[in-house]
């Protein structure tokens, strides 16, 4: 049985059509992206997903459990985690107290949230933030850090909820080149570590091509294609969704010494 099984989705806002009987599957151990350009549906699909949005119909299944009609709140206490485009985390508190928060939210330890949270959960917390490479700035305000750094702490928030499946949007989202690799690299090596499944939007395509297992593009709200990163960067359909009549994907090789680096980016190329 697969981690998610995304079933005859679709979503309406009067008369348009933002998701059209959608499916797809994803397994533990898997990162998914979720591509498609402006438009196409997929933040709509993604925030379904979460509970967000209640779909016009269609079924959304996490281990054999319906998703469709519950709370986010509950959908997150299944075991779903999730990042943002923009970094969500309390600036003002250290990076261990960052992380303390979500565990004292996973136990349900509501009780006087606010007050120092002290001890509780600190030797879990800070065992989370080794796990992405931030034990060394626990106790710096979150406020300071540089944005990737911010970004491998919104991933140790998410998860201190033991997830099996973590839903990341735009998670390179302003971030240099050095710094998205190393990110996705790291969610990958976890990824594989604990048998998370992931599913991801990105409008880097070298992140896509270098990390993603499986990609699905939507237009339209329809789903036009899935497979390996292959397969879709020679989609016809893609290729046309995408660029245009006579346009495709053409990985980039850059020169050495070349300006920017050697990032392994995905250029827009031109057939003749």
């Amino acid at each position: 049985m697969s981690l998610l099984r995304v079933s005859g989705l679709s979503k309406s806002f009067g008369g348009l059509k933002a998701v059209d009987n959608v499916s797809f599957d994803l397994e533990a151990g898997q990162l998914l992206a979720l591509l498609g350009p402006n438009g196409a549906g997929k933040s709509t699909c993604f925030n379904m997903v979460n509970g967000q949005l209640p779909p016009s119909s269609g079924s959304i299944c996490l281990n054999g459990h319906e998703l469709v009609g519950m709370r986010p709140r509950d959908i997150w206490r299944l075991g779903v985690g999730r990042t943002f485009q923009i970094a969500a985390t309390f600036n003002s508190m250290t990076v261990l107290e960052n992380v303390q928060m979500a565990l004292v939210s996973r136990e349900r330890k509501t009780f006087g949230l606010w007050r120092a949270t002290g001890a509780r959960y600190a030797d879990e917390a800070f065992a989370l933030l080794e796990q992405v490479g931030m034990g060394a700035d626990a106790k710096r305000a979150c406020g300071v850090l540089a944005y990737g750094d911010v970004k491998r702490v919104e991933l140790a928030i998410a998860l201190a909820n033991r997830p099996k499946l973590l839903l990341m949007d735009e998670p390179t989202a302003g971030m240099a080149p050095k710094e998205r690799n190393e990110l996705m690299a790291l969610t990958q090596r976890l990824v594989t570590e604990h048998k998370i499944g992931v599913l991801f939007t990105e409008h880097s395509m070298d992140v896509v091509f270098a990390y993603a297992d499986r990609l699905i593009v939507l237009a339209r709200g329809k789903l036009i294609a899935e497979g390996d990163a292959d397969k879709i960067r020679n989609d016809p359909r893609v290729q046309e969704v995408y660029f245009g009549t006579g346009k495709t994907f053409r990985p980039h090789v850059p020169l050495r010494g070349a300006a920017g680096g050697a990032d392994g980016a995905v250029e827009r190329g031109t057939t003749p």
